[in-house]
């Protein structure tokens, strides 16, 4: 019996690094593949390169999004996030505050970054929309991974960080300033495969020069929670947490019920009256 991790997910394979630190390519059995990058697997050799997958190993967390037809796995035993932004083009602060709220029900920190700032012009717009967050207790680093992303470094020391973000926001710059050979590595992985359309659709997990381990996850435009119940959803929102229970209905849906304390802390400015607009439409959709 063998025992390894998950660092890479290419749909029913896997890439998994033994305790002795050589690879193997993992298949599951039957037909579901219930594993994702980061899961901490047992395992059977089936040949000199290949294995079979028996089970889990316990996790301490498990990222996904869901919708109303299926679920898509994103990282497991991550101890936070990273969500990356950009000040071009522009993000969305819908799936934005659908990741957090998808974090906070894992118990996982999550630290914002927003890249490209040598892009002046448009960051005040940028540190605007982020501020709210901020606000809250979120750490928001700003960097240009084209030109330095140490200051990351002191935040993914010890830590099992997933990078989350939607295409376009620089994630893949950023891989390539942290983890020297990265390209190089996805490349390879995907001819041995003969998988080239994996080249940025899997998750992979790359080990640290200066400790700590990172996911980087393929880029996303959507980020369904139809898995979370209402009352995960709203301790998903931070700022509600010292509100919820104040209610006169046990059941209050926080909309047109009266005496809600939630709007009662939104009319007295406790609570972001963008953020209320964004529960609610995350609320109706999921």
């Amino acid at each position: 019996m063998l025992e390894g991790r998950i660092v890479a997910a290419f749909g029913r394979h896997y890439e998994v690094e033994l305790t002795d630190g050589s690879c193997i390519t993992g298949i599951p059995l039957g037909k579901k593949s219930p594993y994702a990058c980061g899961d901490r697997v047992a395992l059977e050799r089936a040949s000199t390169d290949q294995a079979q997958i028996l089970r889990h190993l316990p996790r301490t967390s498990l990222l996904y999004r869901s919708d109303a037809y299926r679920e898509k796995l994103i990282a497991a035993n991550a101890s936070q996030i990273m969500l990356v932004v950009a000040t071009e083009p522009s993000f969305s602060d819908e799936l934005l505050a659908r990741a957090l709220v998808a974090a906070e029900s894992q118990g996982l920190r999550s630290i914002i970054v927003l890249n490209k700032i040598d892009l002046v012009d448009r960051l005040p717009a940028a540190r605007a929309r982020l501020a709210p967050l901020a606000s809250l207790g979120y750490a928001v680093l700003e960097l240009s991974a084209h030109t330095d992303a140490t200051p990351l470094l002191p935040y993914l020391a010890g830590e099992i960080s997933v990078l989350v973000g939607q295409s376009g926001m620089g994630k893949s710059t950023l891989i390539n300033a942290l983890v020297p050979g990265a390209s190089a590595a996805t490349r390879e992985i995907s001819t041995a495969l003969d998988s080239g359309k994996h080249t940025t659709t899997h998750a992979r997990l790359y080990r640290l020069v200066h400790g700590g381990s990172l996911i980087d996850s393929p880029g996303l435009q959507e980020f369904g929670l139809k898995h979370l119940s209402t009352s995960a959803i709203e301790e998903g929102f931070v700022e509600f947490r010292p509100h919820l229970g104040g209610c006169r209905f046990r059941d209050c849906r926080h909309q047109s019920e009266p005496n809600c304390a939630i709007k009662q802390a939104v009319e007295q400015g406790l609570i972001n009256a963008h953020r209320y607009e964004q529960f609610l439409r995350l609320k109706a959709r999921d």
